[in-house]
C-alpha cells in the first residue's frame, strides 16, 4: 500500500473554511485530519462539534479525528455522528483503553490510539491487536507549527517491527514536524500516514504540497 496523506484542518484559514476543505477535496490527499483539543489534555482549545459537522458536509475526504481530550469516551458516538471515519484517543487518557477502541469499532469507526512522544510503544503491545492505527506524535501534542523530535525516527522503527513481526493490520501515523523533506525519511522507517498541517496551509500551493508529500520515495 502507498502511503496516505492527511492535511490538518488546524493550520487552515478558519475565515475560509470552506475552500480550505474544497482545496484538500480537489487534490491527491487521502484524509483530512482534525485535531480536537479541550484545554484539559492539552493547552489549547481548537474547535467542538459545530465546526467538525460542517467540515463534514463539505468534505468528500474520510475525517481522520485525533481527540486530544480528557474522558473521550462520553463522546464516542457524538463523533461518530458527526461525521469521524477513524477516531483517535490518547494513551495516556483512557483508564480502559480496549473497552474505548472497542466501542469505537462497534460504532463503525477505525480505531486509533497515539501516544505522546515520552510513552514508550511497548506500551501498545496488548492492545495491537484490537485497533486499526497508532499515530505517534513527533512534537509535544495542542499546538501547530512545531520543530520535528529527531528521536522519533527510532520509536517508528520499533513500533514498525512490533506489528510487522506479529503480522498485524495496523497503520502508523505520524503528527507533527512533517515537512518536504523529513517526509521520505519517515517512509522509510516504516510511516503509513503523514500529517503535515503548516506545511500544507502555510504553502503558496497547498494542493502541490500534498501531491509532493504523496510521492511515492
Amino acid at each position: 500500500m502507498s502511503h496516505l496523506v492527511a492535511p490538518s484542518l488546524l493550520a487552515a484559514d478558519f475565515a475560509n473554511l470552506a475552500s480550505e476543505v474544497e482545496m484538500v477535496n480537489e487534490s491527491e490527499a487521502d484524509w483530512l485530519h482534525l485535531d480536537i483539543m479541550d484545554g484539559l489534555f492539552v493547552p489549547n482549545i481548537s474547535f467542538g462539534f459545530p465546526v467538525m459537522e460542517a467540515v463534514r458536509d463539505l468534505s468528500v475526504k474520510p475525517l481522520d479525528v485525533h481527540l486530544m481530550i480528557m474522558e473521550p469516551d462520553r463522546y464516542i458516538e457524538r463523533f461518530r455522528e458527526a461525521g469521524a471515519s477513524t477516531l483517535t484517543v490518547h494513551w495516556e487518557t483512557c483508564k480502559h483503553l480496549h473497552r474505548t477502541v472497542t466501542e469505537i469499532r462497534r460504532l463503525g469507526m477505525k480505531a486509533g490510539v497515539t501516544l505522546n512522544p515520552h510513552t514508550p510503544v511497548m506500551m501498545l503491545k496488548d492492545i495491537l491487536p484490537y485497533i486499526d492505527m497508532v499515530l505517534l506524535m513527533t512534537v509535544n501534542p495542542g499546538y501547530g507549527g512545531q520543530t520535528f523530535i529527531p528521536g522519533s525516527i527510532n520509536k517508528i522503527g520499533e513500533l514498525r517491527s512490533m506489528i510487522d513481526e506479529e503480522g498485524y493490520d495496523v497503520l502508523i501515523e505520524v503528527d507533527g514536524g512533517v515537512d518536504l523533506q523529513n517526509a521520505p525519511v519517515l517512509i522509510h522507517a516504516g510511516v503509513d500516514v503523514l500529517v503535515a498541517g503548516n506545511t500544507v496551509f502555510s504553502s503558496s500551493d497547498p494542493a502541490e504540497v500534498i501531491r509532493r508529500l504523496k510521492e511515492p520515495v
